[in-house]
């Protein structure tokens, strides 16, 4: 009787000790996670990136490095790892055949940010519309017809054609 007891109490020790690395694991991660996304974020913000550009990325380096954390965690406490690596492949794969379009239609708007060839309140024409703008965001650019309608012009179609600023009549 005292085997079992000691066999169990072994196993006890065994196992809580990796539950308790696990948790570490988990927190350290997440508070690192945090730190790093945030410090990602302020980098961006002073090389002059659009905060909306800034704060997604951020999101993004944030739960990327919460999913390796994750993974690290229940592979501390013995869980075959292996099965949710494959799953995360084939689901990110699946994710951006998915969004094939407004994955373009972001690349293009992250470069319209970088690359800045119209400003805001410039009247230009591209896409197929024209208008002054009045919001380029991450995935499409917002135009203002000079007879009051909003044009919203997808970014991957505005930077696929041809672009031509007005100069501004002063």
């Amino acid at each position: 009787m005292q085997a079992q007891i000691d066999k169990i109490y072994g196993y006890l020790i065994q196992y809580g000790l990796n539950f308790f690395a696990a948790v570490l694991i988990f927190i350290i991660g997440k508070w690192a996670a945090n730190i790093v996304s945030r410090l990602f974020e302020r980098l961006l913000l002073n090389t002059k990136v659009e905060k909306t550009l800034a704060v997604f990325g951020k999101n993004i380096v944030y739960f990327t490095i919460l999913t390796f954390v994750a993974i690290a965690a229940l592979n501390k406490v013995g869980v075959e790892t292996n099965s949710f690596l494959a799953i995360i492949g084939a689901a990110g794969l699946a994710v951006g055949l998915a969004l094939q379009g407004s994955l373009s239609n972001f690349a293009a708007g992250v470069m319209m940010i970088i690359f800045r060839p119209f400003a805001l309140e410039d009247y230009i024409e591209a896409g197929g519309a024209e208008g002054t703008v009045i919001e380029i965001q991450i995935f499409n650019t917002i135009l203002m017809t000079k007879d009051n309608k909003r044009v919203i012009v997808p970014n991957a179609k505005i930077t696929g054609d041809k672009i031509t600023v007005y100069p501004k009549s002063e």
